[in-house]
């Protein structure tokens, strides 16, 4: 593609702000850097696999406030997670995380199992981590 020929739909969900380098032949006829905020087709590719993302981390966490699923559950959707790359976070198996998935082995979990999760999810406080409560108590 010509160097002038690289799209630049700059309507894409991130608004111009950040750019991807696209590969494109200049005047002289080398190849060059140029800057692409996007084109259509990627931008909506793009918002289809976010509005996804934001779809699961919602019934996730609506299962937490449900009582079905502990807030793990809910952290490991929002930080767009599976069961493999948490357990590689954590040194958990997978078998355990979803036993820990159960609000009963939840609240039984020592401090130490929960540090892991913390660290994992970014979370300062075990508050952080178990906000859900109060949710919970007005549903």
């Amino acid at each position: 593609m010509k160097e002038t020929e690289v799209p630049q739909d700059d309507a894409n969900m991130l608004e111009g702000k950040t750019r991807e380098i696209q590969y494109a032949i200049d005047k002289d006829g080398h190849y060059k850097q140029v800057k692409s905020v996007g084109w259509e087709a990627k931008n909506t590719i793009l918002q289809q696999a976010w509005d996804e993302v934001n779809e699961d981390t919602q019934t996730a966490l609506q299962e937490v406030i449900d009582g079905k699923k502990s807030p793990i559950f809910y952290f490991m959707h929002k930080n767009i997670m599976d069961l493999s790359i948490l357990s590689e976070y954590t040194g958990f198996f997978k078998w355990t995380i979803k036993r820990h998935f159960k609000p009963s082995i939840f609240k039984k979990l020592s401090y130490k199992k929960l540090e892991k999760y913390l660290e994992a999810f970014q979370l300062k406080t075990i508050t952080e981590l178990k906000k859900f409560d109060a949710l919970k108590e007005r549903h």
